[in-house]
Order: C-alpha cells, then structure tokens, then sequence
C-alpha cells in the first residue's frame, strides 16, 4: 500500500484476521450475491444487502439518513466504530457501500483488500452463524453533496464541455464510464449476467473516456500499486487538476473507480453519478454517443 495518498482506507486480510476480536471493529459484507453471507462469511461480520438496505424504496435512490443512522446502529456501528468493508465481484458493492458511508460522514471506514475472494482463497475462517451484537446509537452527518453528482449536475457538464471546447478547445470537468466496452458502444445496456436492471437504450453520455473498473484491480481483484493506477488514468487525460465524474449502470463499479481515483490517488474533486446509465440511458431528449471514445 505504499505511496497511496491515503493508505489507512485499505487493511489486508492478515491485518483483518489478527483484529477479528477489536471491539472497537465492525465488518460489514456488502456483495452483489447477498444470500451468500447465509453460506459463510467473515467471523463477526454483518451483512447489508445492497438493494433492500442500501436504497431508499419505492423510489430509486441512495438510502436516507434516518436509514443509515437506523442500519448502522443495529450492526453495532457507532461514531467512534472502525468499519471494515468486503464483499464479492471484487468489493463491487464494499465500495459502494463505503461511498455512502463517506457521503454521511463516517470517519474510520476501510475496505479489506482483495474481498471475499481472496479472503476464501486464502483459507481464512469463515462461519455461518449470524452475528449477534447490541444495538447502539447512529448519527450521520448531513450528505456530502460534494462527492456525488445528480443528474441535473452531469446534464450541465456535458453542455458545459461542449461550449468548452467550441469556445476554448479545453474541458475541465471529464466523465469517466466505467462499464466494459460492450456496455459503452451500446452493444450491451447491463453485463451479461446481471440483466435485471437495465436502459432502454445503449450507449455512453457524450464525451465520456472509457476505463474499464477492473483496469485497476489485478488477478485476486487487489487494487494495482500507485504507479500502474497512475498511469491508467493519467495516460487517458484524467488527472488531479480536473474535477472527475465516474459512473456505470447502477452505481456500484462507479463507486470502485471513485475509491481509487479519490482515496488511493488522492484527486480532490472526484463525484459518483450513482443514478448512471441506469437513469440516464432512459432520459427522454438527452444526448447519447455510441463512439469508441477513449479506448487504447
């Protein structure tokens, strides 16, 4: 983890398995596949599902306040409590999950590096009994609207950045998609096996460089050293004087890439457009681009 311009958001998973017993820890699995805590997970451990928990229903949004301060505090989180977050698919849903948390202000949150894969292929324990803990009291802190863009903000950008470079020929905030390429030429709108919540049409906001999430992970789904994340966005014109707005389908591997790009590399304007194609691939009268913009 050395060189990240924050280390302390990342813990490896020897560090997590000689803290199982911290009282002052909470680990909380988030995975896109929820009923997999059933099967075994993390001792201690307690588990959000992403959809029921994490979004505020029937409409479709991040969860309130009150359910954050709510959920929190039945898993034993308090404001003072290091949270330690996992999950599957490479801490899709951990790193969304973590978004939130920042978004309300919690402190002291981390990811376990590498997630429930690497936790399991290490040979690591892992129970199927829930965790029992006490409730306590939660009080978040009101949204940090600065790390999350709202459709009305991402509409603006991209007629700002076409005035920009009519008028000047620079752009100074970027869109970054993180989908795969299929999902971003329009061939796709949801990955092949996760088909359940989907765009009417295909395609990527105009103007948006294409860079893959697991471009920054390596094979056990580790994030890459400093240097190689660097470089894969640097070398694509994304750099720490722009102000950066990442999105996928949902969300999720949006809020990955916003990890790395804020926390690990350290740029201080970096904003999770969590509605992604998911809302804005069903706009009605929005520009959409099916170019092969920012591929090497």
């Amino acid at each position: 983890m050395a060189g990240y311009a924050n280390p302390n958001v990342l813990v490896e998973t020897d560090w997590v398995a000689s803290h199982l017993s911290d009282p002052m820890i909470r680990i909380l699995e988030v995975s896109v596949d929820a009923p997999a805590y059933q099967q075994g997970h993390i001792p201690g451990a307690v588990v959000l599902d992403w959809f029921s928990d994490l979004e505020q229903h029937p409409i479709r949004d991040v969860a309130s306040r009150a359910k954050i301060e709510r959920l929190l505090g039945q898993a034993g989180v308090d404001n003072a409590t290091t949270v330690l977050l996992y999950g599957d698919n490479h801490n899709w849903f951990a790193a969304y999950g973590y978004w939130l948390l920042k978004y309300y202000g919690h402190r002291d949150a981390r990811i376990i590096n590498g997630g429930r894969e690497k936790w399991m292929d290490e040979g690591r324990p892992m129970t199927r009994a829930a965790t029992q803990v006490n409730p306590v009291d939660y009080k978040a802190e009101h949204p940090n609207l600065s790390i999350r863009a709202l459709r009305e903000y991402v509409i603006a950008v991209v007629n700002a950045a076409g005035r920009s470079l009519l008028e000047t020929g620079q752009i100074h905030r970027y869109l970054v998609d993180v989908r795969s390429r299929r999902e971003f030429s329009g061939e796709l709108v949801a990955p092949a096996d996760l088909p359940q919540e989907g765009a009417y049409r295909g395609g990527h906001i105009p103007g948006a460089v294409n860079i893959p999430w697991e471009e920054a992970v390596t094979y056990d789904g580790t994030f890459k050293p400093v240097d190689e994340l660097r470089k894969l966005y640097e070398r694509r014109t994304i750099t720490p004087d722009k102000e950066i707005i990442v999105y996928c389908r949902i969300g999720e591997r949006s809020a990955h890439a916003w990890f790395v790009l804020k926390e690990l590399l350290g740029y201080p304007n970096v904003r999770n457009y969590d509605g992604s194609w998911v809302e804005y691939g069903n706009l009605i009268g929005v520009p959409i681009e099916k170019r092969n913009r920012g591929w090497p």
